[in-house]
């Protein structure tokens, strides 16, 4: 992995839906739009729905595709809290930067994250839980662009 490549995807993810960053025009009727820049790199996270969603997290350099992550979710029970789920995103870990933590815990919510694979192949599975009921749950995949 590039250090360069996944610090600048860490701040991006920090500055955008996980940091409440401001959204960007929509792509797409009704979508959520939220683009992070840095000389020569760009990041651009777009997704569609609320409770149930679907989107893309995609990385360029110099204006070429250079990595993506897709994911679609849910919330499944009461009590979800989106401000948990963007705390726990708010700590996306170095050594596996897709999503959130292995795991994170505030309160009476505790988010999990599985992982397999690397920045190149992977894929991955989250879920919150509201005193120990699974409310919510999220699957991510993606890699390399060549």
């Amino acid at each position: 992995m590039d250090k360069r490549i996944i610090d600048f995807l860490i701040r991006a993810k920090k500055a955008t839906y996980a940091g409440k960053g401001a959204e960007t025009a929509s792509s797409r009727p009704e979508s959520h739009d939220l683009i992070y820049r840095e000389d020569d790199l760009m990041y651009y996270d777009t997704y569609l729905g609320g409770n149930k969603f679907a989107g893309e997290e995609a990385l360029w350099i110099s204006d070429k595709p250079y990595w993506s992550m897709n994911y679609v979710g849910r919330v499944t029970g009461e009590n979800f809290s989106g401000d948990f789920l963007k705390e726990a995103l708010l700590n996306v870990p170095y050594e596996i930067p897709f999503r959130g933590p292995l795991s994170y815990v505030n309160g009476d919510y505790t988010y999990k994250c599985e992982v397999t694979g690397s920045f190149e192949w992977f894929q991955g599975y989250e879920t919150i839980c509201y005193q120990g009921k699974e409310i919510y749950d999220c699957y991510f995949h993606g890699g390399m662009i060549e």
